[in-house]
């Protein structure tokens, strides 16, 4: 008796004799891997005498053989097969040591098991469902880490596989530098820089400085479709080095160092990770450095032009701890009693940092003394971002997961008064306000689906352009910022692009594609002396940078 596997052609037929479409012949070809007559008679069968209906049959299958080799079908749909499949590109990415501690196994066991008798005392008279801070509360979980409350030191902190000490170097002689007004990269005068970036900016808004001809020799203004502009989108790329999967996790935060002739991104994520990655380190290595110090996610980041060796980062678990490149140390500075939702440090005062706490709390913590001597109770809900105006510090924008995006001045608000000067109504959360380079707009951004602009001197001008802001659950929500004048906002599109709203035409005008672009962009940075190099941030840790060619 034979062991003979059923096949689907009958013996007698070729049924490679009749005409198949590719489709078919690339189906055909990949439900055989193998050859066919080297499974369709077992061992016992190859012994014994076959008929002639075997023999047959098993030349029809050394014919069919010889002519899938002729046509060259397997090579065919290898191709059919590659094209088929989504274009993957070999990026940089974070390493971690793989070393990873051995965690004790405690058993645990019931008095009852032990031998002992039950605990009758109860809970006492002062006890208390709410405990009073956020600190108090991880103190009683036995599962927190001892590191969480005190401060980490950077060689604790650190993931990476190798040293972080070119990092610490490169940091500390750009603070040297920056003390004498020089950059290390050849020179820098940095207060010519910044005021180029002022004029930039002037120039964009002031259209009869423009027509007059008055700008300075250094700024060259593009026209593109009637729109006056630093930047002409066209010459944004998106190169395969300028990406790179910075951190685990989604990306919650990201900001450029604000010095001129480098590129260093910072990126807090959720789980409480805070990554560097300098765009610019040799190509033998991929200038990622991963660090853990926060036990929550990371909502804000802060660096200051003036003093980049100390950066600051806050989470939800009510942490702010400052970056001391000196001290090598993650320093806790401040345990709010609530969750920090946001940051942000205004441009003429140093010495401290607002904080967006709670449900819609507001507080200003001073470096100084380590305090919050000033709290204001500003929205009904939890405040996503705060802004200041670069031209006028004193004026502050706030968005609200209550609905609102108000506008304040400093100068008039107190602890008994609390009045905005200007609010603007969404439909839904809104998740950003930033003011423009110029200082004469605000841009915002709402669950409705709409991209909120501010305008005119008072700011009692809105107008709405609809734009797809649902990212749901497992994407960050969207923040539009400004480019580098007030012509253009960027913001991220579901489709993996980046929308470029003109403010002009109130509309969108164009999307940055790009087919390595594998996850969407949700948080934005625009590197603050390179017109022309945008961060974007997404869910997935990946950092896509466009710059301009």
């Amino acid at each position: 008796m034979y062991l003979i596997k059923r096949f689907p052609f009958p013996p007698e037929s070729n049924f490679l004799s009749l005409p198949l479409s590719l489709k078919s012949q690339k189906k055909l070809l990949i439900g055989i891997s193998f050859p066919l007559h080297s499974c369709l008679l077992s061992p016992m069968a190859s012994n014994n005498k076959m008929t002639e209906y075997e023999r047959k049959r098993l030349e029809n299958i050394r014919r069919n053989d010889e002519m899938m080799a002729a046509l060259k079908l397997h090579s065919r749909a290898a191709e059919l097969s590659a094209a088929t499949k989504r274009q993957k590109v070999g990026t940089k990415t974070y390493k971690t040591n793989t070393e990873k501690a051995e965690t004790p196994v405690v058993t645990r066991r019931s008095l009852r098991t032990r031998g002992l008798p039950p605990d009758l005392k109860g809970l006492g008279d002062d006890y208390s469902v709410h405990t009073d801070t956020i600190s108090e509360l991880r103190k009683s979980d036995p599962n927190a880490s001892m590191m969480d409350a005190k401060p980490i030191t950077m060689d604790t902190a650190y993931r990476g596989s190798g040293s972080d000490r070119a990092f610490r170097d490169i940091i500390m002689s750009f603070c040297k530098k920056a003390e004498i007004g020089s950059s290390p990269m050849g020179g820098f005068d940095r207060s010519e820089q910044s005021q180029k970036v002022e004029n930039l900016c002037d120039s964009a808004v002031d259209l009869d400085r423009t027509k007059n001809g008055n700008l300075p020799s250094n700024v060259n203004i593009k026209y593109e479709g009637g729109d006056q502009t630093l930047l002409d989108i066209n010459t944004l790329s998106l190169e395969v080095n300028n990406i790179a999967r910075v951190v685990p996790g989604r990306i919650m935060a990201i900001k450029f160092f604000p010095t001129p002739n480098m590129r260093m991104i910072a990126v807090g994520n959720k789980f409480g990770n805070v990554a560097f990655w300098n765009m610019e380190a040799p190509e033998v290595e991929d200038g990622i450095l991963l660090y853990q110090t926060h036990p929550g996610p990371v909502s804000g980041i802060s660096i200051s032009e003036f003093n980049m060796s100390k950066m600051f980062t806050c989470c939800y678990e009510g942490f702010l701890r400052r970056m001391d490149i000196e001290k090598e140390v993650f320093d806790l500075v401040y345990v709010a009693d609530q969750c920090i939702y946001s940051l942000c440090q205004q441009p003429n005062n140093s010495s401290g940092l607002y904080l967006g706490e709670g449900r819609g709390g507001l507080k200003f913590w001073d470096e100084r003394t380590g305090k919050t001597p000033d709290s204001w109770d500003l929205h009904e809900s939890r405040i996503n971002t705060i802004d200041f105006n670069p031209r006028n510090p004193s004026i502050m924008a706030t968005s609200s997961s209550d609905g609102t995006s108000c506008i304040w001045d400093l100068r008039n608000i107190s602890s008994s008064r609390v009045k905005s000067i200007r609010v603007v109504n969404h439909k839904k959360a809104v998740h950003a306000a930033y003011f423009s380079p110029s200082g004469s707009f605000l841009a915002t951004s709402s669950f409705d689906d709409t991209v909120g602009i501010v305008s005119g001197t008072e700011f009692n001008e809105t107008s709405f352009v609809r734009h797809n802001n649902h990212t749901g659950r497992w994407i960050s929500t969207f923040r539009p910022i400004w480019g580098w004048d007030d012509s253009y906002i960027f913001t991220g599109n579901m489709n993996r692009a980046v929308d470029v709203i003109s403010l002009s035409r109130k509309s969108i005008i164009c999307s940055l594609k790009s087919p390595y672009i594998s996850a969407i962009p949700c948080r934005f940075a625009a590197h603050p002396f390179e017109v022309g190099t945008l961060a974007a941030a997404t869910s997935g840790g990946q950092v896509y940078t466009w710059t301009a060619n």
